[in-house]
């Protein structure tokens, strides 16, 4: 009798471990590249690495990416700070499709002047997974930045580079 009851249970517990471990996310996904960033109005171009985070808040529909973007123009420095609400798409198991906007904050350097704005991005992620395991990925993201500043400012932006899982 008793090893019936701990057969049962067994058969019980081990589907489950095993669904929980098949559906278990990583903590976060860690993204460092590089990014470019085309000004709109004609006033330049600029270069320099990327990096965020991005986590699940609610899954398979919402994730959260707060990041780090600095550009190197002609005689300028940009950092764009931004904080971005996405809606994950799986496209396939091995590509998922997230847009998202969210609010950005521009700070640039250069050209003897300083300027300090708040803006608007929207973007549209693209995270593609080599392997099953998903121990590594890369991402590719294009994005338009709106600037409430003086002049109003417009630009689209492109970044690409690595997916790093944090368990």
């Amino acid at each position: 009798m008793r090893g019936k009851i701990l057969s049962a249970l067994l058969a019980l517990l081990l589907p489950a471990g095993t669904v929980l471990a098949e559906d278990k996310d990583p903590l976060a996904l860690l993204e460092l590249g590089a990014a470019g960033e085309w000004d709109l109005n004609g006033s330049g171009s600029g270069f320099g690495p990327t990096a965020a985070i991005e986590f699940t808040a609610i899954k398979n529909w919402l994730a959260i990416e707060p990041g780090v973007t600095t550009r190197f123009g002609r005689g300028q420095t940009e950092w764009d700070t931004g904080f971005v609400f996405r809606k994950p798409f799986d496209l396939s198991p091995a590509i998922e499709f997230e847009p998202g906007i969210g609010p950005v904050w521009l700070y640039t350097v250069g050209n003897d002047r300083t300027t300090d704005s708040i803006g608007v991005e929207a973007s549209a992620h693209l995270e593609i997974w080599p392997t099953p395991d998903r121990k590594y990925g890369w991402f590719l993201e294009p994005s338009y930045t709106y600037s409430f500043g003086g002049g109003h400012e417009q630009s689209f932006g492109m970044g690409t580079g690595l997916l790093i899982p944090i368990e």
